[in-house]
């Protein structure tokens, strides 16, 4: 692992990022949720994607386990409350999706404005936020003119329960590496 800047992964990182504006516009301004829905699902598999050929290609970088992360929670951050606007997502699953994506991400800023080491992204957030990514899309899929809608409204809790039992847990286990990051601030003092 490098300081590189220009990798595949990383490209697709930004592509995710810019993304994101396009997922918008075509939910409210073309007013699609079928191509809205598909477009959000290919934005949730680039994540894998990109990881696969990070680690397949010897393509990890620094900058990438920046952006990755970065990528999801502005997705997730984005695309939850476009599909509370939209009305395609219970009321309850988007904020306690939301609430926890808010206070990871603002943990994670706060901490680095404190000047704190970078916590690692763990398993069971990885795999939280895995699920959510096919979860989102789905419930907006299920809303949607898709011929089989029905399956994805189904499929939609069946990632997202899961998925939001799994995130909450590895918000939790953040925390105590927080503190631990937070305690090697003070002794460098």
């Amino acid at each position: 692992m490098g300081n590189r800047i220009l990798t595949v992964p990383n490209l697709i990182s930004v592509l995710r990022l810019l993304c994101i504006p396009l997922f918008v516009w075509i939910l409210f301004g073309v007013e699609s949720r079928s191509a809205a829905a598909i477009l959000l699902a290919g934005l949730g598999a680039t994540d894998w994607i990109d990881g696969w050929i990070a680690r397949r290609f010897d393509q990890t970088s620094e900058l990438g386990k920046i952006l990755d992360p970065t990528a999801d929670r502005l997705l997730l951050i984005v695309a939850i409350p476009a599909l509370i606007v939209d009305d395609s997502i219970p009321l309850w699953f988007a904020v306690l999706a939301l609430v926890r994506e808010l206070l990871v991400g603002g943990g994670t800023v706060l901490l680095a404005l404190l000047g704190a080491k970078r916590i690692d992204v763990l398993w069971w957030g990885k795999t939280g936020t895995f699920a959510m990514l096919f979860a989102v899309p789905s419930f907006l899929a299920g809303e949607s003119t898709i011929s089989i809608h029905e399956f994805f409204a189904v499929f939609a809790y069946l990632c997202g329960i899961p998925g939001l039992l799994i995130s909450w847990f590895a918000a939790f286990m953040y925390i105590p590496l927080a503190g631990e990051a937070l305690r090697e601030i003070r002794q460098g003092d």
